[in-house]
């Protein structure tokens, strides 16, 4: 049978479709019609000219409005599908201890397996020995006590102790709440959880050679876990911003300048101690090959003078300020007098010592501290006028565009914060001093480090004279602000 051939678009020929063909037959019967299209010249229209000024112009002054500052949202502590706070609790300390515990236990033990001493057992003692003398738990010996705790190591646990305070916060739903009885029960449970690890490294490191105190490595623990925790805790829930809200101002600004001075010195001691070390680089070298341990040996040796690099900062910090430190009974170490005994620690560290007392010229390093505290007073001058302006005849804190100039801050501002940033720089210095010192035997060496008080004082009296001066003289020769 024939077929008829398929039309272009792929259907037979002959279906057509009825909408379609009466809509080809619509558009066949509509009319065209030509349009012209003409461009308009601009003298078609006319213009007509707005004179500004015959309008009304309206100033809007912010200070008529009154300005409200509403409190940040805080979200309630929500436990629904949150992990418990003694198993997050757990957990958090349990990895801290086990990541400040482990680079001290390789590296001894690395040292001990090149030196032919190798063992695990002999490494996790000694890496569990000197992870106590890190949190200044004494460590007994043969030649006697050795207190003098690296800081290093102490840095090192306390970040992650502060790291586990943050994620204990987040685990329990609590962050960003604003409640500081969360962030210290917190911190408390981190705090009861270090100290039953410190215990416990305490009884396995007791009687193998050491003497060590569970009960005084527990109380350690506990405080260094309360403390550090606390930090990262404070800072999950944000209770840190509503306990600030609570105190005086005066209060506020001058706890924060007197931790910004206390600092400055400290960073004014690591420069001098990082500059005499490098001085002294040839006898550094000297007393590192005067071991004779080897490779791993003169390695060990180092990170041991790296461990305590923190406390040698510390220590140059006292010797700027005055009071200068101790190296054993009978000697001491400052800028007008160096007295010490032949039986020092041959530690590279210590190849920075002076070897006598500097003169008039070298006295010029006590102004070192009181420029760095003028500076912090002068930082909290421009602090105080970069945060406060006038808004409807009150201070508030903040500047929007648009706000008036900022307001001097009150003298009585000023000098008082200026005055409690020195005992608040005194006390923070002084306890440096003493978690820096100990004693490394019976002997001699059983007194190292600066004599806390001392450095207390003349850090309080030399913080509270400069840091007034200097925010006296920020807030009397301040150039004048712009509206």
């Amino acid at each position: 049978m024939p077929t008829t051939p398929d039309r272009p678009d792929g259907r037979p020929a002959g279906s057509e479709d009825q909408f379609e063909a009466a809509e080809a037959v619509h558009l066949a019967a509509r009319e065209t019609v030509p349009v012209t299209v003409r461009r308009s010249t601009p003298g078609d229209h006319s213009t007509v000219k707005i004179n500004p000024a015959d309008r009304s112009t309206v100033r809007i002054d912010p200070r008529n409005h009154p300005t409200v500052k509403l409190p940040g949202q805080r979200r309630p502590v929500d436990s629904r599908g949150r992990a418990p706070l003694p198993v997050a609790a757990a957990f958090a300390t349990f990895w801290a201890a086990f990541v400040a515990y482990v680079p001290v236990a390789a590296v001894v033990g690395l040292a001990r397996t090149l030196e032919g001493q190798g063992g695990l057992g002999g490494a996790a003692h000694a890496g569990l020995a000197g992870w106590l003398l890190g949190h200044g738990v004494p460590i007994g010996t043969s030649i006697g006590p050795v207190g003098v705790a690296p800081l290093l190591l102490t840095l090192l646990a306390g970040w992650r102790l502060n790291r586990a305070g943050l994620h204990v916060t987040r685990a329990i739903g609590a962050r960003r709440s604003g409640s500081p009885r969360v962030a210290l029960l917190v911190a408390g449970t981190i705090g009861v959880a270090y100290a039953i690890l410190g215990l416990l490294a305490a009884l396995v490191v007791d009687g193998r050679g050491t003497d060590v105190s569970p009960t005084r490595a527990a109380l350690n623990f506990f405080l260094a876990g309360l403390a550090f925790s606390l930090i990262g805790s404070l800072r999950g829930t944000e209770a840190l911003v509503v306990v600030a809200r609570r105190i005086s101002p005066t209060l506020r600004h001058g706890l924060r300048a007197g931790v910004m001075s206390a600092l400055l010195i400290l960073a004014a001691g690591a420069a001098i101690a990082g500059l005499s070390v490098a001085v002294g680089g040839g006898q550094a070298a000297d007393m590192i090959s005067a071991y004779r341990t080897g490779v791993a040996g003169q390695a060990g040796i180092t990170l041991v003078s790296l461990a305590y690099g923190a406390n040698g900062v510390i220590w140059a910090a006292a010797y700027l300020l005055g009071p200068g430190f101790l190296l054993g009974t009978d000697s001491v170490v400052r800028l007008t007098e160096v007295t010490v005994g032949p039986l020092l620690p041959t530690l590279p560290l210590l190849a920075g010592l002076p070897n006598g007392p500097i003169g008039a010229s070298g006295a010029a390093l006590l102004a070192v501290p009181v420029l760095a505290a003028m500076a912090s007073g002068w930082l909290l001058t421009r602090r105080l006028v970069s945060i406060h302006h006038v808004v409807d005849g009150h201070l508030v804190h903040g500047r929007n565009p648009g706000d008036p100039a900022p307001a001097e801050p009150s003298w009585s501002l000023v000098l008082g914060a200026a005055v409690l940033s020195g005992p608040v720089a005194g006390l923070l210095l002084g306890l440096l001093s003493w978690m820096s010192g100990g004693s490394m035997g019976n002997g001699r060496l059983a007194e190292i480090g600066p004599v806390p008080w001392q450095v207390t004082l003349v850090a309080t009296i030399v913080v509270a004279v400069s840091a007034s001066i200097g925010a006296a003289a920020g807030r009397a020769f301040r150039a004048p602000a712009r509206g």
